[in-house]
Protein backbone atom coordinates (compact mmCIF):
# COMPACT_ATOMS: atom_id res chain seq x y z
CA UNK A 1 0.00 0.00 0.00
CA UNK A 2 2.89 2.62 0.63
CA UNK A 3 4.40 1.62 -2.48
CA UNK A 4 1.42 2.60 -4.36
CA UNK A 5 0.53 5.38 -2.18
CA UNK A 6 4.27 6.49 -3.21
CA UNK A 7 3.38 6.03 -7.09
CA UNK A 8 0.67 7.87 -6.74
CA UNK A 9 2.72 10.97 -5.52
CA UNK A 10 4.97 10.55 -8.39
CA UNK A 11 2.73 10.51 -11.12
CA UNK A 12 0.75 13.60 -9.46
CA UNK A 13 4.35 15.62 -9.28
CA UNK A 14 5.44 14.20 -12.96
CA UNK A 15 1.81 15.63 -14.36
CA UNK A 16 2.54 18.75 -12.11
CA UNK A 17 5.79 19.32 -13.75
CA UNK A 18 4.59 18.35 -17.28
CA UNK A 19 1.87 20.86 -16.99
CA UNK A 20 4.24 23.70 -15.53
CA UNK A 21 6.45 22.95 -18.52
CA UNK A 22 3.24 23.19 -20.69
CA UNK A 23 2.64 26.58 -19.01
CA UNK A 24 6.08 27.83 -19.51
CA UNK A 25 5.95 26.81 -23.19
CA UNK A 26 2.62 29.36 -23.75
CA UNK A 27 4.16 32.27 -21.60
CA UNK A 28 7.57 32.10 -23.69
CA UNK A 29 5.48 32.28 -27.15
CA UNK A 30 3.50 35.24 -25.09
CA UNK A 31 7.27 36.87 -25.38
CA UNK A 32 7.92 35.92 -21.90
CA UNK A 33 10.90 34.26 -20.15
CA UNK A 34 10.15 31.28 -18.04
CA UNK A 35 11.67 30.87 -14.51
CA UNK A 36 13.63 28.54 -15.63
CA UNK A 37 15.08 31.15 -18.19
CA UNK A 38 15.66 33.74 -15.91
CA UNK A 39 16.97 32.12 -12.93
CA UNK A 40 15.33 29.37 -11.44
CA UNK A 41 13.13 30.87 -8.35
CA UNK A 42 11.52 33.75 -10.32
CA UNK A 43 12.95 36.38 -8.13
CA UNK A 44 15.68 37.65 -10.20
CA UNK A 45 15.20 40.30 -12.12
CA UNK A 46 15.49 40.03 -16.06
CA UNK A 47 17.71 42.51 -17.40
CA UNK A 48 16.38 42.39 -20.97
CA UNK A 49 12.95 42.36 -19.72
CA UNK A 50 10.97 45.33 -21.09
CA UNK A 51 9.70 48.44 -18.16
CA UNK A 52 6.23 49.02 -18.06
CA UNK A 53 5.44 52.46 -19.66
CA UNK A 54 4.07 54.27 -16.69
CA UNK A 55 1.55 57.33 -16.25
CA UNK A 56 2.07 58.87 -12.82
CA UNK A 57 -0.55 61.28 -11.79
CA UNK A 58 1.15 64.59 -10.28
CA UNK A 59 -1.56 66.18 -8.00
CA UNK A 60 0.44 69.10 -7.72
CA UNK A 61 1.30 69.48 -11.99
CA UNK A 62 -0.92 71.31 -13.43
CA UNK A 63 -2.80 69.94 -16.48
CA UNK A 64 -0.34 70.28 -20.22
CA UNK A 65 -0.17 68.33 -23.33
CA UNK A 66 2.68 66.52 -23.82
CA UNK A 67 2.55 63.27 -26.35
CA UNK A 68 5.34 60.58 -26.51
CA UNK A 69 4.86 57.61 -28.59
CA UNK A 70 6.60 55.13 -26.68
CA UNK A 71 7.82 52.05 -29.01
CA UNK A 72 9.60 48.75 -28.90
CA UNK A 73 12.93 49.62 -28.28
CA UNK A 74 12.51 53.17 -26.93
CA UNK A 75 15.32 54.72 -24.69
CA UNK A 76 15.05 56.44 -21.57
CA UNK A 77 15.37 60.06 -20.91
CA UNK A 78 14.63 61.78 -18.06
CA UNK A 79 11.59 64.42 -17.70
CA UNK A 80 13.42 67.89 -16.55
CA UNK A 81 10.05 69.01 -15.11
CA UNK A 82 9.51 66.02 -13.09
CA UNK A 83 12.66 64.46 -12.89
CA UNK A 84 11.12 61.16 -13.57
CA UNK A 85 12.21 58.56 -16.25
CA UNK A 86 10.31 58.70 -20.13
CA UNK A 87 10.53 56.82 -23.08
CA UNK A 88 12.16 58.47 -25.79
CA UNK A 89 10.57 58.14 -29.39
CA UNK A 90 9.43 60.34 -32.02
CA UNK A 91 7.37 63.08 -30.98
CA UNK A 92 3.45 62.26 -31.47
CA UNK A 93 0.69 64.47 -32.84
CA UNK A 94 -1.60 65.86 -30.30
CA UNK A 95 -4.02 62.60 -29.34
CA UNK A 96 -7.45 62.07 -30.98
CA UNK A 97 -9.06 60.14 -28.67
CA UNK A 98 -12.42 59.18 -30.80
CA UNK A 99 -9.78 57.38 -33.09
CA UNK A 100 -7.27 56.02 -30.76
CA UNK A 101 -9.17 52.25 -31.56
CA UNK A 102 -8.85 52.19 -35.19
CA UNK A 103 -5.21 54.21 -35.74
CA UNK A 104 -3.34 53.23 -32.52
CA UNK A 105 -1.26 49.45 -32.61
CA UNK A 106 -0.47 47.36 -29.52
CA UNK A 107 2.86 48.21 -30.30
CA UNK A 108 2.67 52.25 -29.54
CA UNK A 109 0.97 53.94 -26.70
CA UNK A 110 0.69 57.43 -26.25
CA UNK A 111 1.53 58.82 -22.39
CA UNK A 112 0.18 62.09 -21.67
CA UNK A 113 -0.18 64.20 -18.51
CA UNK A 114 -3.12 65.95 -20.39
CA UNK A 115 -6.37 64.61 -18.23
CA UNK A 116 -9.86 63.44 -20.30
CA UNK A 117 -11.84 66.08 -18.67
CA UNK A 118 -14.84 63.98 -19.65
CA UNK A 119 -16.21 60.07 -20.77
CA UNK A 120 -16.44 61.99 -24.21
CA UNK A 121 -13.33 62.22 -24.84
CA UNK A 122 -12.38 58.57 -24.47
CA UNK A 123 -13.86 57.64 -27.92
CA UNK A 124 -16.25 55.20 -26.18
CA UNK A 125 -19.49 53.80 -28.40
CA UNK A 126 -22.49 55.61 -27.57
CA UNK A 127 -24.75 52.86 -26.05
CA UNK A 128 -21.95 52.67 -23.25
CA UNK A 129 -21.40 56.52 -22.94
CA UNK A 130 -25.57 56.29 -22.16
CA UNK A 131 -25.36 53.42 -19.92
CA UNK A 132 -22.03 55.57 -18.11
CA UNK A 133 -24.29 58.57 -17.72
CA UNK A 134 -27.42 56.69 -16.47
CA UNK A 135 -24.99 55.17 -13.92
CA UNK A 136 -24.63 58.88 -12.04
CA UNK A 137 -20.60 58.82 -13.44
CA UNK A 138 -21.17 62.68 -14.88
CA UNK A 139 -17.26 63.39 -14.55
CA UNK A 140 -14.67 61.01 -14.87
CA UNK A 141 -12.27 60.21 -11.72
CA UNK A 142 -8.97 60.77 -11.58
CA UNK A 143 -8.72 57.05 -11.98
CA UNK A 144 -11.05 56.81 -14.73
CA UNK A 145 -8.99 59.99 -17.28
CA UNK A 146 -6.30 57.68 -17.06
CA UNK A 147 -6.98 53.91 -16.60
CA UNK A 148 -9.95 53.53 -19.40
CA UNK A 149 -8.65 54.26 -22.29
CA UNK A 150 -5.99 51.97 -22.52
CA UNK A 151 -8.00 49.01 -21.71
CA UNK A 152 -9.85 50.03 -24.73
CA UNK A 153 -6.94 49.75 -26.88
CA UNK A 154 -6.25 45.97 -26.16
CA UNK A 155 -3.15 46.70 -24.22
CA UNK A 156 -2.19 44.98 -21.61
CA UNK A 157 -2.60 47.13 -18.17
CA UNK A 158 -1.07 47.39 -14.84
CA UNK A 159 -3.69 49.30 -13.03
CA UNK A 160 -2.94 50.94 -9.14
CA UNK A 161 -5.15 52.59 -7.47
CA UNK A 162 -7.49 52.47 -4.31
CA UNK A 163 -10.64 53.44 -5.82
CA UNK A 164 -12.67 53.46 -9.23
CA UNK A 165 -11.63 50.31 -10.50
CA UNK A 166 -14.49 48.30 -11.39
CA UNK A 167 -16.37 51.18 -13.23
CA UNK A 168 -12.47 51.69 -15.30
CA UNK A 169 -12.58 47.83 -15.84
CA UNK A 170 -16.66 47.36 -16.67
CA UNK A 171 -15.64 50.11 -19.33
CA UNK A 172 -12.86 48.67 -20.77
CA UNK A 173 -14.30 45.52 -21.16
CA UNK A 174 -17.74 46.70 -22.10
CA UNK A 175 -15.78 48.91 -25.04
CA UNK A 176 -13.73 45.72 -26.75
CA UNK A 177 -16.90 43.22 -26.61
CA UNK A 178 -17.92 41.68 -29.69
CA UNK A 179 -21.83 41.87 -29.42
CA UNK A 180 -23.26 40.30 -32.53
CA UNK A 181 -21.39 37.26 -31.01
CA UNK A 182 -22.93 35.25 -27.51
CA UNK A 183 -19.66 33.58 -26.82
CA UNK A 184 -17.95 34.04 -23.72
CA UNK A 185 -15.22 37.13 -24.60
CA UNK A 186 -14.05 38.32 -21.03
CA UNK A 187 -13.18 36.80 -17.92
CA UNK A 188 -12.99 38.62 -14.65
CA UNK A 189 -11.32 37.10 -11.32
CA UNK A 190 -12.35 38.44 -8.78
CA UNK A 191 -11.32 37.33 -4.80
CA UNK A 192 -14.96 37.15 -3.24
CA UNK A 193 -18.46 36.42 -3.48
CA UNK A 194 -19.52 39.90 -2.58
CA UNK A 195 -17.05 41.41 -5.40
CA UNK A 196 -18.09 39.20 -7.89
CA UNK A 197 -21.72 39.85 -7.83
CA UNK A 198 -21.15 43.38 -7.18
CA UNK A 199 -18.78 43.65 -10.45
CA UNK A 200 -21.56 41.76 -12.42
CA UNK A 201 -24.11 44.25 -11.12
CA UNK A 202 -21.59 47.44 -12.65
CA UNK A 203 -21.27 45.51 -16.04
CA UNK A 204 -25.05 45.57 -16.11
CA UNK A 205 -25.88 48.29 -15.15
CA UNK A 206 -23.20 50.51 -17.83
CA UNK A 207 -23.94 47.94 -20.41
CA UNK A 208 -27.56 48.18 -20.04
CA UNK A 209 -28.04 50.18 -23.61
CA UNK A 210 -25.25 47.39 -25.20
CA UNK A 211 -27.64 44.43 -24.04
CA UNK A 212 -24.68 42.57 -22.57
CA UNK A 213 -24.54 39.45 -21.32
CA UNK A 214 -22.87 39.04 -17.65
CA UNK A 215 -23.24 36.19 -15.04
CA UNK A 216 -20.90 35.59 -11.75
CA UNK A 217 -19.94 32.33 -10.68
CA UNK A 218 -19.00 31.84 -6.71
CA UNK A 219 -19.38 29.38 -4.39
CA UNK A 220 -22.76 28.53 -2.59
CA UNK A 221 -24.53 28.65 -6.37
CA UNK A 222 -25.62 26.12 -8.38
CA UNK A 223 -23.24 24.13 -10.80
CA UNK A 224 -26.26 23.17 -13.04
CA UNK A 225 -27.93 26.20 -12.92
CA UNK A 226 -24.54 27.87 -14.17
CA UNK A 227 -23.94 25.36 -16.75
CA UNK A 228 -27.33 25.97 -18.06
CA UNK A 229 -27.09 29.87 -17.94
CA UNK A 230 -23.73 29.62 -19.97
CA UNK A 231 -25.73 27.47 -22.57
CA UNK A 232 -27.68 29.99 -23.00
CA UNK A 233 -24.83 32.69 -23.82
CA UNK A 234 -22.75 34.61 -21.66
CA UNK A 235 -20.10 37.22 -22.58
CA UNK A 236 -18.87 38.16 -19.58
CA UNK A 237 -17.94 35.77 -17.25
CA UNK A 238 -17.34 37.38 -13.30
CA UNK A 239 -16.61 34.98 -10.83
CA UNK A 240 -13.90 33.55 -8.36
CA UNK A 241 -10.93 31.60 -9.92
CA UNK A 242 -11.78 28.02 -8.51
CA UNK A 243 -15.11 28.35 -9.48
CA UNK A 244 -14.35 30.15 -13.10
CA UNK A 245 -11.56 27.05 -13.24
CA UNK A 246 -13.93 23.96 -13.03
CA UNK A 247 -16.13 25.75 -15.96
CA UNK A 248 -13.34 26.22 -18.04
CA UNK A 249 -12.10 22.68 -17.64
CA UNK A 250 -15.84 21.22 -17.71
CA UNK A 251 -15.90 22.42 -20.87
CA UNK A 252 -19.25 24.19 -19.82
CA UNK A 253 -17.48 27.89 -20.56
CA UNK A 254 -15.51 27.38 -23.50
CA UNK A 255 -12.21 29.44 -23.64
CA UNK A 256 -11.84 29.56 -27.71
CA UNK A 257 -13.23 33.51 -28.36
CA UNK A 258 -11.67 34.93 -24.81
CA UNK A 259 -10.30 38.22 -25.48
CA UNK A 260 -9.40 39.64 -22.25
CA UNK A 261 -8.54 38.29 -18.65
CA UNK A 262 -9.04 41.27 -16.26
CA UNK A 263 -8.27 40.31 -12.47
CA UNK A 264 -9.96 42.87 -9.52
CA UNK A 265 -7.83 43.08 -6.72
CA UNK A 266 -4.81 41.20 -8.24
CA UNK A 267 -2.62 40.57 -5.40
CA UNK A 268 -5.13 38.59 -3.38
CA UNK A 269 -6.29 37.00 -6.31
CA UNK A 270 -2.06 36.35 -7.24
CA UNK A 271 -1.55 35.20 -3.64
CA UNK A 272 -4.34 33.13 -2.59
CA UNK A 273 -5.35 31.37 -5.88
CA UNK A 274 -2.21 31.68 -8.09
CA UNK A 275 -1.96 28.07 -8.78
CA UNK A 276 -5.66 28.61 -10.51
CA UNK A 277 -4.52 31.28 -12.52
CA UNK A 278 -1.50 29.27 -14.14
CA UNK A 279 -4.11 27.20 -15.52
CA UNK A 280 -6.38 29.16 -16.45
CA UNK A 281 -4.23 31.55 -18.42
CA UNK A 282 -2.82 28.16 -19.77
CA UNK A 283 -6.37 27.37 -20.85
CA UNK A 284 -6.43 30.82 -23.14
CA UNK A 285 -5.51 31.74 -26.46
CA UNK A 286 -2.00 33.27 -26.70
CA UNK A 287 -3.52 36.81 -27.66
CA UNK A 288 -5.13 37.23 -24.56
CA UNK A 289 -5.25 40.44 -23.84
CA UNK A 290 -4.81 41.09 -19.43
CA UNK A 291 -5.60 43.83 -17.35
CA UNK A 292 -4.10 43.51 -13.35
CA UNK A 293 -6.16 46.06 -10.65
CA UNK A 294 -5.33 46.67 -7.51
CA UNK A 295 -4.73 49.22 -4.68
CA UNK A 296 -1.63 47.94 -3.90
CA UNK A 297 1.15 45.53 -6.41
CA UNK A 298 4.16 43.79 -4.30
CA UNK A 299 7.15 43.33 -5.78
CA UNK A 300 6.21 39.26 -6.23
CA UNK A 301 3.25 39.90 -7.67
CA UNK A 302 4.85 42.59 -10.31
CA UNK A 303 6.96 39.81 -10.96
CA UNK A 304 4.12 37.38 -11.92
CA UNK A 305 2.69 39.81 -14.26
CA UNK A 306 5.22 40.50 -16.44
CA UNK A 307 5.27 37.32 -16.92
CA UNK A 308 2.03 37.14 -17.97
CA UNK A 309 1.90 40.33 -20.09
CA UNK A 310 3.36 41.48 -23.22
CA UNK A 311 4.84 45.16 -22.52
CA UNK A 312 2.53 45.75 -19.91
CA UNK A 313 1.49 49.87 -19.31
CA UNK A 314 1.58 50.66 -15.61
CA UNK A 315 -0.98 53.40 -14.20
CA UNK A 316 -0.56 54.45 -11.25
CA UNK A 317 -2.67 56.50 -9.16
CA UNK A 318 -1.41 58.93 -5.91
CA UNK A 319 -3.76 58.37 -3.25
CA UNK A 320 -3.83 61.99 -2.35
CA UNK A 321 -5.50 62.77 -5.78
CA UNK A 322 -7.79 59.86 -5.03
CA UNK A 323 -8.80 61.16 -1.52
CA UNK A 324 -9.83 64.67 -2.89
CA UNK A 325 -13.36 64.79 -2.41
CA UNK A 326 -13.91 62.96 0.77
CA UNK A 327 -14.05 64.87 4.03
CA UNK A 328 -12.85 63.06 6.53
CA UNK A 329 -11.21 64.01 9.67
CA UNK A 330 -8.63 61.25 11.05
CA UNK A 331 -8.33 60.89 14.41
CA UNK A 332 -6.70 57.99 16.90
CA UNK A 333 -8.08 56.96 20.79
CA UNK A 334 -5.09 55.72 23.10
CA UNK A 335 -6.52 52.32 24.92
CA UNK A 336 -4.24 50.60 27.60
CA UNK A 337 -5.29 47.09 26.54
CA UNK A 338 -7.75 45.17 24.17
CA UNK A 339 -10.07 45.20 27.05
CA UNK A 340 -10.62 49.01 27.19
CA UNK A 341 -11.71 49.01 23.92
CA UNK A 342 -15.75 48.11 24.32
CA UNK A 343 -16.06 50.71 27.15
CA UNK A 344 -14.47 52.89 24.70
CA UNK A 345 -16.83 52.21 21.61
CA UNK A 346 -19.66 53.02 24.50
CA UNK A 347 -18.20 56.57 25.41
CA UNK A 348 -18.39 57.58 21.70
CA UNK A 349 -21.74 56.19 20.92
CA UNK A 350 -22.70 58.49 24.36
CA UNK A 351 -20.60 61.58 23.42
CA UNK A 352 -20.80 61.96 20.03
CA UNK A 353 -24.40 60.77 19.13
CA UNK A 354 -23.59 59.45 16.27
CA UNK A 355 -26.75 58.09 14.18
CA UNK A 356 -24.80 55.79 12.26
CA UNK A 357 -21.42 54.16 11.80
CA UNK A 358 -19.48 51.42 10.70
CA UNK A 359 -17.26 49.64 12.80
CA UNK A 360 -14.27 47.51 11.40
CA UNK A 361 -12.82 44.62 12.94
CA UNK A 362 -10.11 41.56 11.65
CA UNK A 363 -11.58 38.64 12.51
CA UNK A 364 -15.05 36.78 12.30
CA UNK A 365 -14.54 35.81 15.85
CA UNK A 366 -14.38 39.72 16.92
CA UNK A 367 -17.35 40.43 14.55
CA UNK A 368 -19.44 37.69 16.11
CA UNK A 369 -18.37 38.21 19.38
CA UNK A 370 -18.13 42.40 19.43
CA UNK A 371 -22.14 42.17 17.83
CA UNK A 372 -23.19 40.46 20.87
CA UNK A 373 -21.11 42.74 23.23
CA UNK A 374 -23.01 45.90 22.09
CA UNK A 375 -26.17 44.72 22.16
CA UNK A 376 -26.08 43.43 24.95
CA UNK A 377 -25.36 47.07 25.67
CA UNK A 378 -28.84 47.84 23.84
CA UNK A 379 -27.49 49.31 20.91
CA UNK A 380 -29.47 48.08 17.65
CA UNK A 381 -26.24 46.01 15.75
CA UNK A 382 -25.98 44.46 12.40
CA UNK A 383 -22.88 42.20 10.99
CA UNK A 384 -21.45 41.14 8.30
CA UNK A 385 -18.57 38.59 7.38
CA UNK A 386 -17.41 35.49 5.58
CA UNK A 387 -19.08 33.19 7.70
CA UNK A 388 -22.86 34.13 6.91
CA UNK A 389 -25.03 32.98 4.25
CA UNK A 390 -25.95 35.11 1.45
CA UNK A 391 -29.16 35.80 2.48
CA UNK A 392 -28.06 36.93 6.27
CA UNK A 393 -25.21 39.16 4.62
CA UNK A 394 -27.70 40.66 2.11
CA UNK A 395 -30.56 41.37 5.39
CA UNK A 396 -28.09 43.25 7.39
CA UNK A 397 -26.78 45.39 4.29
CA UNK A 398 -30.44 46.12 4.46
CA UNK A 399 -31.22 46.60 8.30
CA UNK A 400 -27.80 49.21 8.17
CA UNK A 401 -29.21 51.03 4.91
CA UNK A 402 -33.22 51.28 5.78
CA UNK A 403 -32.04 52.61 9.24
CA UNK A 404 -33.49 49.93 11.68
CA UNK A 405 -29.59 49.33 12.51
CA UNK A 406 -27.49 52.14 13.38
CA UNK A 407 -24.17 49.98 14.07
CA UNK A 408 -22.85 48.10 11.37
CA UNK A 409 -20.21 45.72 12.24
CA UNK A 410 -17.57 44.61 9.17
CA UNK A 411 -14.29 43.15 8.30
CA UNK A 412 -14.27 43.98 4.84
CA UNK A 413 -17.33 45.98 2.57
CA UNK A 414 -15.58 45.64 -1.02
CA UNK A 415 -18.01 44.93 -2.88
CA UNK A 416 -20.76 45.45 -0.83
CA UNK A 417 -22.67 48.69 -2.06
CA UNK A 418 -23.44 50.39 1.77
CA UNK A 419 -25.09 54.28 1.99
CA UNK A 420 -22.91 57.06 3.42
CA UNK A 421 -22.02 56.55 7.19
CA UNK A 422 -20.46 59.81 9.00
CA UNK A 423 -18.42 57.68 11.37
CA UNK A 424 -15.86 54.86 10.56
CA UNK A 425 -14.64 53.25 13.76
CA UNK A 426 -11.72 50.72 13.34
CA UNK A 427 -11.76 49.13 16.39
CA UNK A 428 -9.03 46.71 14.91
CA UNK A 429 -5.89 48.17 13.24
CA UNK A 430 -5.91 46.58 9.83
CA UNK A 431 -2.14 44.66 8.99
CA UNK A 432 -2.30 46.01 5.59
CA UNK A 433 -2.14 49.59 5.25
CA UNK A 434 -4.10 50.17 2.35
CA UNK A 435 -7.16 48.30 4.34
CA UNK A 436 -7.15 51.21 6.55
CA UNK A 437 -7.82 53.94 3.64
CA UNK A 438 -10.59 51.32 2.01
CA UNK A 439 -12.26 51.69 5.60
CA UNK A 440 -12.28 55.37 5.58
CA UNK A 441 -13.49 56.04 2.30
CA UNK A 442 -17.16 54.88 3.80
CA UNK A 443 -17.42 58.29 5.15
CA UNK A 444 -17.01 61.95 4.08
CA UNK A 445 -18.51 61.19 0.05
CA UNK A 446 -20.89 63.54 -1.47
CA UNK A 447 -20.19 66.72 -0.37
CA UNK A 448 -21.04 65.17 3.66
CA UNK A 449 -18.64 65.36 6.89
CA UNK A 450 -17.45 62.26 8.22
CA UNK A 451 -14.92 61.20 10.95
CA UNK A 452 -12.68 58.26 10.93
CA UNK A 453 -11.05 57.37 15.03
CA UNK A 454 -8.48 54.27 15.02
CA UNK A 455 -8.54 52.60 18.39
CA UNK A 456 -4.78 52.36 19.26
CA UNK A 457 -2.74 49.52 21.96
CA UNK A 458 0.53 49.60 22.63
CA UNK A 459 0.36 46.61 20.28
CA UNK A 460 -0.83 49.18 17.18
CA UNK A 461 2.03 51.30 17.39
CA UNK A 462 4.37 50.47 14.51
CA UNK A 463 1.58 49.26 12.44
CA UNK A 464 -0.03 52.73 13.14
CA UNK A 465 2.96 54.57 12.14
CA UNK A 466 3.33 52.82 8.80
CA UNK A 467 -0.38 53.51 8.05
CA UNK A 468 0.45 57.11 8.70
CA UNK A 469 3.01 56.80 6.32
CA UNK A 470 1.02 55.21 3.50
CA UNK A 471 -1.60 57.17 4.19
CA UNK A 472 0.55 60.69 3.91
CA UNK A 473 -1.53 61.79 7.21
CA UNK A 474 -0.58 62.99 10.54
CA UNK A 475 -3.33 61.83 12.68
CA UNK A 476 -4.33 63.90 15.87
CA UNK A 477 -6.01 62.45 19.19
CA UNK A 478 -9.39 62.51 18.90
CA UNK A 479 -10.16 65.81 20.95
CA UNK A 480 -13.05 66.23 23.55
CA UNK A 481 -15.11 68.03 21.47
CA UNK A 482 -15.94 65.37 19.70
CA UNK A 483 -19.66 66.12 19.13
CA UNK A 484 -19.04 69.13 16.91
CA UNK A 485 -16.90 67.46 14.34
CA UNK A 486 -20.10 65.83 12.80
Amino acid sequence: MQERSMEKQDSKSFLEKEQRKELETALVGRGQKSDNESGGDGNNKDSNAIAPSTIAINSKKKQTIQDIVTTQGAQSISDSSTGETQAKGPRGAQFDAKQHVSTMSKQEFITRNEILESFNEMGLQENLLKGIYAYGLDKPSAVHRRGIVPLCMGLDVIHQSLSGKTVTLCCGVLQRLDYASTQCQALVLVPTRDLAQETKKVIGALGHCLGVKAHAFYGGTSVREDQQILSSGVQVAVGTPCHVLGMLQGRALCPDHIRMLVLDEADEVLRGFKDQIHDIIQLLPTKTQFGFFSAAMPHEALEMCHKFMSKPVEIIVPRDEELEGINVKQFYVNVEKEDCKLDKLCDLFDTMEITRSIIFVNTRHQAKSLTEKIRGKGYTVSAVHGGMNQGARDKAVQEFQSGSSRVLIAIDLRGIDVLHAPAIIIYDLPTQPVSYLRHVQRSGQHGRKGVAISFITRADERGFSSIQKFANTQMEELPSNVADLL
